[in-house]
């Protein structure tokens, strides 16, 4: 029976057990695309359904308990205690039903590119990358090195690389969900490597996340006509080449100015189709920034420069430290957090993030 109180929630649930019948049909689960399109929305309305489901059951026991306790006095006992809990079973649902960013549950594409400090700031991209790296094998995703160029000392001029969740994951355990706040400019205190004199020297690296569009994704499309494809040999530290063959690519998008290059795929088709992903997956990010914009909701827009200034976390290796400068967060584990201990630096930031959208309402 439909519940009143919570309209929207009972609409989720039926959405989601219409989603479910479809699913099981024989001509839906043997077509990817659809499982996919139909899994996503089943996994965004999960978190609903279960927060939903759980306060009905409070809230009906309890009901249950209050009939009963006039036969039963230990009926009234578990009426009291169920009561007690509906509060904060309809809290959490009241939460639940706060709309989500729709790209929490894609996968990313992540750019860390070396800012000001010369090789050690590229040294420093490197120690983002492996932090990224482990923080993602820690929750179970993968991860593809794209294109990267890196320097003689083992230090990352650039690097692209996708990061992605397995199976269907529920919007608050996707891979945007947790790597959005990265976007910006991280800076670095350290003695570094190349210092002679024992100075601690201040260097940044800037990130920049986007979600990944799907290869299916229908709400971005690119005509061949607008794309502009060069075809180059692939190369390595240095500039020296690393093979051949005309295997890399670089893709321009004439209508944006877009340009992306792919070269760590093994032959130029694959590079083409990498190429063309990442270029959606931008396509995407901008359009959702300028329906942001529009919205007067900039939460997710993100530093493109690499100026000190517009820093969002500080890596103090000679305290130990680290510092998010939105939350105010700090902690002395930078050791572990570059080791990819990451999650309570980054639950700070979904905290900060919900508490400001629940006090606006949406």
């Amino acid at each position: 029976m439909a519940d009143n109180q919570f309209p929207a929630a009972q609409s989720a649930l039926e959405e989601y057990e219409d989603l479910e019948r479809q699913m099981s049909q024989p001509e839906i689960a043997s077509d990817p695309k659809a499982i996919r399109k139909l899994g996503g929305r089943h996994a965004q309305l999960g978190g609903i359904v279960e927060a939903y489901r759980a306060w009905k059951r409070i809230k009906d026991d309890a009901q249950a308990a209050k009939e009963m306790a006039s036969e039963d006095p230990d009926f009234a006992v578990e009426a009291k205690r169920l009561e007690a809990e509906i509060p904060e079973a309809e809290q959490k649902l009241r939460n639940a039903l706060i709309p989500r960013d729709p790209d929490d549950v894609r996968d990313v594409i992540m750019e860390i590119k070396a800012g000001t400090g010369g090789e050690e700031a590229a040294l420093f991209a490197a120690d983002l990358l492996r932090m990224y790296t482990r923080y993602a094998e820690k929750r179970g995703w993968t991860t593809t090195i794209q294109s990267e160029n890196g320097t003689e000392l083992g230090g990352v001029k650039d690097v692209q690389v996708a990061i992605r969740a397995k199976g269907t994951p529920t919007p608050e355990e996707g891979v945007w969900a947790s790597l959005k706040y990265e976007g910006g400019v991280h800076r670095v205190q350290r003695i570094p490597v190349t210092e002679s004199q024992g100075r601690i020297q201040t260097s940044a690296a800037g990130v920049i996340v986007f979600p990944e569009a799907d290869e299916d994704d229908d709400e971005i499309e690119i005509d061949p006509k607008d794309l502009k494809i060069d075809i180059f040999m692939s190369s390595g530290p240095g500039g020296q080449s690393v093979n051949t063959t005309y295997s890399a690519v670089r893709m321009t998008h004439i209508p944006t100015g877009i340009t992306v290059n792919m070269q760590d795929e093994k032959s130029q088709i694959q590079n083409r189709a990498a190429a063309l992903r990442v270029l959606k997956s931008r396509l995407l990010a901008m359009k959702h920034e300028r329906e942001a914009a529009e919205a007067a909701d900039m939460r997710h827009s993100q530093v493109r420069s690499l100026d000190r200034s517009e820093r969002i976390r500080t890596y103090n290796f000679p305290e130990n430290r680290i510092v998010d400068h939105r939350t105010n967060y700090k902690a002395y584990n930078l050791d572990q957090v570059l080791d990819g201990d990451l999650q309570a630096v980054i639950d700070s930031d979904i905290q900060a993030d919900e508490a400001d959208r629940m006090s606006k309402g949406n």
